[in-house]
């Protein structure tokens, strides 16, 4: 993979080589400490991944984020954790505070390896593509089976998933009726896409990143005020997830 480092830091883009000459698999085109300059480097050279710093002179990392189209994939890495909502609204690949522990640097690149390899996977010659596939990268909806007929679901709209033995409570946005269906948690966590908007929490939750409002000590909290558990083996995962 082909890779961009932005900081306005010297010694931040120091510690990211370092952790990429580590892992190896990656190829360093530029780095750059100009937000502006960047833009241009993003235009003159083709990448694959960005690593990019948020609060920079002139031009923040969300702001260039949100003036580039077509940008490929990027991971923030930024002393602030308060970004960490807007960054996965903005589907970054992962968010990253400094300072970066290494073991947390190679689980945002490992995940980042395994979407470009899925959005580059072809199949073989004359080989029908495994079923399923490209369904969590092209599909924006599921359907699930509830009285007697399958309902689409808009995976945008969905909020929160609960697991309640062998059934499924789906709570959707604008609706105070949740879809229950006859789905296993694990099922439906196969259902959803691998865009990075849904997180497991607990073993019996799955949340919509997009939908959180806030987070507690041991609860998270969503938009629609609703306060669902944070699991203790979730814990750790949810807080790095979160950049926390």
């Amino acid at each position: 993979m082909k890779c961009i480092i932005i900081d306005d830091e010297p010694l931040a883009i120091d510690v990211v080589e370092s952790y990429l000459k580590q892992m190896g698999g990656m190829d360093i085109v530029a780095k750059c400490t100009n937000p502006l300059e960047a833009i241009t480097l993003l235009n003159k050279h083709s990448v694959d991944l960005v690593f990019l710093d948020i609060e920079m002179p002139n031009l923040s990392g969300i702001d260039l984020v949100k003036s580039i189209e077509n940008l490929p994939q990027f991971i923030f890495t930024t002393a602030y954790p308060q970004y960490a909502l807007d960054g996965f609204n903005l589907n970054a690949t992962d968010y990253l505070v400094k300072p970066i522990p290494f073991h947390r640097f190679i689980k945002a690149v490992t995940r980042a390896k395994e979407k470009y390899e899925l959005e580059h996977l072809q199949p073989a010659s004359g080989m029908p593509a495994p079923i399923g596939a490209f369904q969590k990268q092209e599909n924006d909806f599921i359907f699930v089976k509830s009285e007697y007929e399958n309902i689409k679901i808009k995976t945008e709209n969905i909020i929160y998933v609960q697991g309640l033995k062998d059934y499924i409570k789906i709570h959707i946005e604008g609706t105070n009726k949740a879809i229950i269906t006859l789905l296993s948690f694990k099922d439906m966590m196969d259902k959803l896409p691998g865009n990075n908007h849904f997180m497991r929490v607990h073993k019996s939750f799955i949340v919509n990143v997009n939908s959180i409002k806030a987070l507690q000590k041991t609860k998270i909290v969503l938009q629609n005020d609703m306060r669902i558990p944070i699991g203790e083996t979730f814990k750790k995962d949810v807080l790095e997830r979160l950049g926390v």
